[in-house]
Formats: structure tokens, C-alpha cells, sequence
């Protein structure tokens, strides 16, 4: 596919020098960011970009692994349809395992990983997505009060998933591969390949037919300032 660039003028002028802010700040962040994630012991793939800097935080004894060519948009220029928080990245307990896929992308995205988390290849999120395989606190108040954990159950997301903006996946689901979840959804329980699911809960709407299907293959987690 034959690349076009824009000739300078006054009308494009903001966009190009925006674009070359934005090239310039994810250059240095994605340094800076590798550096953290070798740090906090994330095993990084390569030709991963950052822009504006996540939050890591990997408990001794727990995995984190990132496939290759992964974006993790944390800085609120880096998307315009309105990031209000970084990338927060976490495994809970000390025998988590978080495992994404390649050619993921990510914006604002928390996700938190108390017992196992698999996110596979190609799967975008849209902004503020949140996806937590625990409670986090006990349901029953003494056992909050004797200080134990959530519940947690292993989440599973496949190949080629849309996870729109405000989504939150809850724990002990899996959803299957080419599915589009609905922006503000709540998925409380499983949902198949190929369909439209929404709501709180959400639940499937439609089927997705199979030129929709060739359409989301296509497509890519990585957006570019064209």
C-alpha cells in the first residue's frame, strides 16, 4: 500500500508538527518504558510503543509476559477519544500470570491479575477499559475485616476481541475470538466468538456476519498519525 504524505501548508501545518511531537514523545517514552518493565521483571517483545508512561507493578514470583508490537497509550494526547488515566499493569497474588498476544493496542487500560489473565493476539481496547480476575476485597465483611483477598477466577480473552471504550471484564470469563463488546459494557459472564454483546451485564446482541468478520481480522491495534 503506497503511503501518502502531506505537502506542508499553512492548513496542515498543526497536524504535521503534532505528529512530530507525538513521534518524539513516544520515541523517549518507549525508551523509558522498557527500562521500567525490565525492572519490575516484564518480559517485553520487541517493537512494543508507549505513549506517555504505564504503571507497572509485577508481585515476586508472578509472570507478566508481552508479545510483540503491543501500544500502550497512556498520556491523554496520545488519543482523542479521551484517555483519563495510564496503563496500570499489576499481577495481586505471587502465582498471577498474565499472558497478551501480539499487535495489541491499549489505552488507558488497567488490568489486574490475581490468578490468570490470557490476552490473545490483535485485541484492541478501547479507552478506560478495565479488565480484574478478582474481587479484590472479600465479599463477606469478616473477611475483609481478617484481611482476606477477593475471590479470582481466570479470564480468557481470544484473538481479534474489541473491547470498547469504558468496558470492564469481570472475573472467571472468556470471551471468544472476533467478538465486539459495546462501549460502557460490564461482562460478567462468558460470551462467544464472533457476536455484538453490550449491556450491564452485557449479553450478545447479534451475530457478527462473515464480511464483518474479514473486516475485524484486518484490522490493526496500531493507530497511526497519517
Amino acid at each position: 500500500m503506497t503511503r501518502r504524505f502531506r505537502r506542508l501548508s499553512r492548513d496542515s501545518a498543526p497536524h504535521l508538527l503534532d505528529c512530530l511531537l507525538n513521534l518524539g514523545r513516544c520515541l523517549i517514552q518507549t525508551r523509558i518504558a522498557r527500562v521500567m518493565a525490565w525492572w519490575w521483571g516484564i518480559e517485553m517483545g520487541q517493537r512494543s510503543a508507549f505513549y506517555g508512561l504505564p504503571l507497572f507493578r509485577r508481585l515476586p514470583g508472578s509472570r507478566i509476559q508481552v508479545g510483540d508490537n503491543c501500544q500502550f497509550r497512556s498520556s491523554r494526547w496520545s488519543n482523542l477519544v479521551g484517555v483519563n488515566r495510564p496503563c496500570i499493569i499489576s499481577t495481586l497474588r505471587e502465582t498471577a500470570a498474565l499472558d497478551i498476544g501480539k499487535d495489541c493496542g491499549f489505552s488507558g487500560t488497567i488490568i489486574g491479575c490475581a490468578s490468570r489473565i490470557s490476552i490473545g493476539d490483535r485485541v484492541m481496547c478501547g479507552a478506560n477499559v478495565t479488565i480484574t480476575d478478582t474481587d479484590w476485597h472479600a465479599i463477606d465483611w469478616r473477611d475483609r475485616l481478617a484481611g482476606r483477598p477477593g475471590e479470582a477466577a481466570p479470564i480468557v480473552i481470544g484473538d481479534d476481541v474489541w473491547l470498547g471504550m469504558n468496558v470492564t471484564v469481570l472475573k472467571g470469563v472468556e470471551i471468544g475470538s472476533r467478538t465486539v463488546v459495546g462501549a460502557g459494557s460490564i461482562v460478567t459472564r462468558s460470551l462467544p466468538a464472533q457476536v455484538i454483546a453490550a449491556g450491564q451485564p452485557a449479553v450478545v446482541i447479534r451475530k457478527l456476519r462473515d464480511y464483518e468478520n474479514l473486516a475485524t481480522g484486518a484490522n490493526s491495534a496500531v493507530q497511526e498519525c497519517k
